[in-house]
């Protein structure tokens, strides 16, 4: 669902999927290939919301702000399950887990990894490549080079999905048991099983 308010109408590009149960309201900008799942909510309603080319943002996100600030979410930002995103900078290719909250001015450096259920203060700024964890979230190490050629590939997975979902994601009933001919999985996701 997208809202005006205030006369400030949301900037989605063609290409970018917002899934129908999700709610965008007011002065959000949203760039090419992005991903929004259903139940995330993004509130540019006391200010404003960029959202760069090829991020996603998962299943129940919230990302809003205090008056007068911006929320920015850098290319390739990656916003896992449930996370709250109020304030912040979030850099380029970061992966940010599951149910993490992110407070007011932090400033997440390019390709930082924040481990699930991390909690970081207002405030805080990490240099790029951090692994961040815990609650308080402190940095723990330097993100590897592997860790982030694994973050960067499930990314892409992201990006190509508003397209899957523009060509297959219809409303349905469900069928009453699993059909025998059920195709399997895509070979892409393969990925995950390592």
């Amino acid at each position: 669902m997208i809202y005006s308010f205030n006369d400030f109408v949301p900037v989605v590009h063609p290409s970018s999927f917002i899934h129908p149960q999700a709610c965008i309201t007011g002065n959000v900008i949203i760039g090419k290939n992005v991903y929004v799942g259903p139940g995330a909510a993004l509130r540019g309603d006391w200010g404003k919301i960029i959202v760069e080319d090829g991020c996603n943002i998962q299943e129940n996100c919230t990302v809003h702000m205090f008056p007068g600030v911006t929320t920015i979410l850098k290319e390739a930002a990656h916003i896992g399950h449930n996370a709250v995103i109020h304030g912040a900078t979030i850099g380029k290719n970061c992966l940010v887990g599951m149910s993490v909250v992110i407070m007011d001015n932090v400033v997440l450096g390019d390709e930082c990894i924040v481990g699930a259920l991390s909690f970081i203060k207002a405030n805080e700024i990490f240099e790029a490549r951090s692994l961040i964890v815990g609650n308080p979230a402190k940095k723990i190490k330097e993100v590897s080079d592997e860790m982030i050629a694994w973050k960067t590939q499930g990314t892409q997975l992201y990006q190509a999905l508003p397209q899957q979902m523009f060509a297959t994601l219809k409303e349905c009933e469900p069928l009453s048991e699993e059909p025998a001919d059920r195709k399997e999985q895509e070979k892409i996701y393969d990925v995950w099983k390592k």
